[in-house]
């Protein structure tokens, strides 16, 4: 997809203050190497996006393996599953970049649709249903969930909200996208101490020692280290793996293993198209349960373009911005449906890090790393080196990243009076909730036969009273799911005290909010820049 020739059109750098990509009243929270409209040389800009999708490969790799296990899909459908994720990813990438927010923001799978659709899949598995039933169910519940996202953005309802968000929501928001994610598998192995399958702290803390090495000591002696050090520290760490594993260091099945074998054994091609598993479905009661999961993305994804826009040295985005980067995140939650992925698309938070670590924001690059994705996701060995990656390496990686954007996320308090006492409790109250609640969640029916949410909703169906409406399936599930996303916890939390606890908009920081606000002339929609060109053309005739 292509926004047209403005959308790649050459920019000269400049490293000036004023130089492309940032704006006089904007504060960048590191140094930007590459600007917005920068576009790098070919050969480093392709590097460079090559580095932007390394940082998201645990993601795109560690969901719909999660999503194949629990299904039981083979391992043929299992590796044209990944190389869905791939696909989907790059074109909708593109779609956001050229006729979306037109931010330099990574599209892909999001754990906060993950949680719904393994409820899913929970209730058919308990009925006997195979796993080409489970993916259809999935296909159709995440259908739905990306169209009703359409609506949410492109009727304005979060850039209507954004009046009544200000930096006390934003702050915690943005930093519990981080905290939240400190337990992946790939940091806290649930595995720890199982013979061949617990958690290498070594090899994780070598790729950890690496990035930080290359980006924060090594970046002031050579211009690669500053702009390569996440593409050089998971490289020489995967080195190091796979001769390991050729020597017999690192057995077989062990976490940190690097199958090189699976490349060669890998199909050349592998076909992946609309509605590849069947038909699909849509019963309503999974369907509101991909609803909540989407709600939750879209709240994280309102952070993440804050988040992008500070990292970038631009003013916060304004509400056409966000109704549009909404809006096409909703398209793509449809088309990674139609593509049958099992789960949606949302903004990458892995994406926004390494922005954070390189300082190369440039939406050429990472136009650039999605076409190289869509490649990828059609050869099957090209994919399958990605997933050789052993998981310790990709713990690493994400140690150094969510820590970044915990800080970019905190540091959006500068704007607000912390010696005003609601301010100091309502950012406290919100980040603890944002980690306690999604916390509880995840231990309810501990013990138990039933899954979590099963448990959760037989707890709701017990309350007083108010039981047969809180333990429905419509209501239990969307209050499992959003009250499992800690961003959502803590955006709700704080967005409803922020709005009711008495105080003044200079000391809410929304008065400084909104002179940092870009002008709403700063972004031009695909459809305006395409109506100036055919004006353009009439006029010129």
């Amino acid at each position: 997809m292509s926004g047209g020739d403005d959308d790649f059109e050459e920019v000269e750098k400049d490293f000036s203050p004023e130089g492309p990509g940032a704006e006089p009243e904007a504060e960048a929270s590191i140094d930007v190497e590459y600007g917005i409209e920068d576009k790098p040389p070919l050969g480093e800009s392709i590097l460079l996006g090559f580095q932007h999708y390394l940082t998201m490969i645990g993601a795109s790799v560690a969901i719909p393996l999660a999503l194949a296990g629990e299904m039981g899909m083979p391992g043929g459908a299992t590796a044209r599953l990944i190389g869905t994720f791939f696909v989907v990813s790059g074109i909708a990438t593109l779609a956001q970049t050229t006729v979306g927010n037109r931010y330099p923001i990574v599209q892909g799978g999001t754990f906060s649709m993950l949680a719904p659709a393994l409820a899913i899949i929970g209730v058919l598995a308990s009925s006997g249903a195979g796993w080409q039933l489970m993916i259809r169910e999935l296909t159709g519940a995440v259908i739905v969930a990306g169209l009703v996202e359409v609506l949410v953005g492109y009727f304005g309802v979060m850039g209507w909200l954004k009046r009544y968000m200000g930096p006390v929501v934003i702050a915690p928001v943005i930093a519990l996208i981080g905290l939240a994610l400190f337990n992946v598998p790939q940091i806290q192995n649930p595995n720890f101490g199982a013979p061949g399958t617990g958690q290498n702290w070594w090899l994780l803390g070598l790729t950890m020692v690496l990035i930080i090495v290359f980006s924060q000591y090594l970046d002031r002696y050579h211009r690669s280290f500053r702009l390569f050090p996440v593409l050089l520290g998971i490289a020489s760490a995967w080195i190091i793996a796979a001769v390991l594993s050729v020597v017999g260091v690192f057995p077989e099945g062990s976490v940190s293993y690097v199958a090189l074998d699976s490349v060669t054994e890998a199909p050349l091609f592998q076909p992946i198209y609309p509605f590849q598993w069947g038909l699909p479905l849509f019963t309503p009661g999974f369907i509101v349960g991909m609803v909540a999961g989407m709600l939750a993305s879209a709240i994280e994804s309102f952070g993440d373009y804050h988040s992008v826009a500070r990292m970038a040295g631009r003013g916060a985005p304004n509400a056409r911005r966000i109704n549009h980067g909404i809006g096409m995140e909703g398209l793509g939650n449809t088309f990674a449906g139609v593509m049958g992925t099992g789960n949606g698309s949302t903004s990458y938070t892995e994406n926004v890090g390494a922005i954070g670590i390189t300082g190369v924001a440039s939406r050429y690059v990472v136009q650039i790393g999605a076409a190289v994705m869509i490649v990828v996701g059609y050869f099957g060995p090209v994919g399958q080196l990605f997933a050789t990656i052993p998981a310790p390496i990709i713990g690493g990686l994400y140690v150094v990243m969510f820590g970044q954007i915990t800080a970019v996320g905190l540091s959006q308090l500068k704007y607000v009076d912390l010696d005003a006492n609601r301010n100091v409790f309502i950012v406290g109250f919100a980040l603890f909730a944002g980690l306690a609640i999604p916390g509880y969640m995840s231990n309810v029916g501990a013990g138990m036969d039933a899954s979590a949410s099963a448990a959760f909703q037989q707890g709701l169906a017990a309350v007083p009273i108010l039981g047969p409406v809180l333990g429905t399936d419509v209501v239990a599930t969307t209050i499992f799911v959003i009250g499992g996303t800690g961003m959502a916890v803590g955006g709700i939390v704080a967005f409803f005290l922020d709005n009711t606890i008495p105080g003044t908009r200079e000391e809410r920081g929304l008065t400084a909010w909104e002179d940092l606000t870009e002008d709403d002339s700063d972004f031009e929609s695909f459809w305006d820049r395409r109506k100036e060109d055919t004006e353009a053309t009439q006029s010129a005739d």
